[in-house]
């Protein structure tokens, strides 16, 4: 049972990247983890033509895809900007959870979800206090959480909002980066006991 770490953020001296890397090693005490970093793969952004026609898969999505399905947890690491993800970890989705591999429509139009038997949580960092990104809704974490990742099948989805980060102190900083390899050891923990008991991801 494996663990798949994505961090969206672009800038390489992240604090998310610094979260990905503490909750993947947090995961490896209870299995296998992988990190991807969204700024370090080569693939356009851009869905030319919608599901329209076909746009083939550059090597680093193509692996990516592999990776999510054999893991049995996915943690999705990136920061609040404008009050959704960054446009980097937006283009990957549109690109990586098509048709086909994260679902399918059936008749009068109700989605298939092809990435069902995965847990998922996503780690998001802001620069305003919880309580705002609640006052304006909260869409950063929704549309990732909801409208993508619960729609493609995985259940349960929870959320973990680290902030403010512009203004947090070192000692806040440290505190929030072992909460994250805690989260991830958690994670990774349950994700191995479902897996003996036959409930995760199919190989």
């Amino acid at each position: 049972m494996s663990t798949l770490v994505i961090n969206a953020h672009p800038n390489p001296g992240s604090f998310c990247r610094a979260l990905a890397e503490h909750y993947a090693e947090g995961a490896r005490t209870a299995g296998p983890a992988d990190v991807i970093h969204l700024a370090e793969l080569t693939f356009d952004p851009i869905l030319h033509r919608s599901y329209q026609g076909s746009q083939a898969l550059e090597p680093d999505l193509e692996r990516v895809q592999a990776l999510l399905r054999g893991c049995t947890h996915l943690c999705v690491v990136y920061p609040v900007w404008w009050g959704g993800p960054p446009a980097l970890l937006k283009g990957f989705l549109d690109r990586t959870f098509l048709p086909g591999f994260a679902f399918r429509y059936r008749g009068r139009g109700l989605p298939e979800q092809l990435l069902r038997g995965r847990r998922a949580r996503v780690l998001v960092t802001s620069d305003s206090p919880r309580w705002y990104l609640h006052l304006t809704g909260d869409s950063a974490v929704r549309s990732v959480k909801n409208s993508t990742l619960a729609f493609s099948g995985f259940r349960p989805v929870q959320a973990t909002r680290l902030g403010p980060v512009r203004t947090s102190t070192p000692d806040q900083r440290a505190r929030w980066l072992a909460q994250a390899g805690l989260l991830g050891q958690r994670d990774g923990q349950r994700a191995r006991r479902e897996g003996a008991q036959g409930t995760a991801a199919p190989a």
